[in-house]
């Protein structure tokens, strides 16, 4: 891959990371408060709709750059020698991979940022010192296996059509509520700090049933589909102007 191409790829995913973040926050943002335990009410209901979205600001542009420079170098380096029918196994490989290195970035910015949507009467910045100061940097990294697994799973369902990605936010919504309670029930000095994404899961069907695992379904959904379209569509269009 040449170095243009490279350059193109990280300035084209940032783009499109910060349009469909920016775009689809307020979806977000009550996604996260159908599922935080104390209800969507207590949470902040429909006040500071925008509360958090600094960290996602921040985040958006390095977090999809990093994602989209590491899928186009493996899946180039991939491409080298392989038979077409191997050609989706190189974009599932290239794309897991980029979301591992993506989540680095995201799931500090995930968890300031769901944080202050709960809290809007915090600011991003009094959120971002209490977690480092409680719980270090280590706080900036809860729940950051589950976040992986919920984005690998999406792009390599993508790779079969755009029309995958509502069809499958519906039944990953459990993976996504999981987060937020997991990176509460995480923090220092807590008693359930084992970091067990099942034994979450099994706490929030226990408490709150099958309704619970599903919490946010109708925005997550709508985030997810639109999203995708947006997201897709800007790094495509980004990355042709720049070549």
């Amino acid at each position: 891959m040449e170095a243009r191409e490279s350059w193109a790829a990280l300035a084209a995913g940032g783009v499109a990371g910060v349009c469909v973040d920016l775009i689809l926050f307020p979806l977000d943002t009550v996604k996260t408060r159908l599922q935080s335990p104390q209800g969507f009410r207590k949470a902040g209901g429909f006040r500071g709709i925008y509360a958090g979205v600094p960290s996602t600001a921040i985040g958006s542009f390095p977090n999809a750059a990093a994602f989209f420079i590491t899928y186009e170098n493996v899946k180039s380096m991939l491409y080298h020698g392989s038979t077409p029918y191997l050609t989706p196994a190189a974009h599932m490989v290239a794309a897991s991979l980029g979301e591992v290195v993506a989540c680095l970035i995201r799931v500090p910015s995930e968890v300031v940022k769901q944080r202050a949507q709960v809290s809007p009467s915090s600011s991003t910045l009094q959120i971002l010192s209490r977690t480092l100061y409680h719980e270090g940097i280590q706080g900036l990294y809860r729940g950051y296996k589950s976040t992986v697994l919920r984005e690998v799973e999406v792009w390599v369902r993508a790779v079969s059509g755009m029309q995958a990605f509502s069809c499958e936010s519906s039944y990953k919504i459990p993976f996504s509520l999981v987060q937020f309670p997991l990176w509460e029930s995480l923090k220092a000095g807590s008693s359930n700090a084992s970091g067990n994404v099942l034994a979450a899961l099994g706490g929030i069907w226990r408490t709150q049933g099958l309704s619970g695992l599903f919490a946010g379904v109708v925005p997550r959904m709508a985030a997810i589909s639109l999203g995708g379209f947006i997201f897709l569509g800007t790094y495509e269009k980004t990355r042709q102007l720049l070549l």
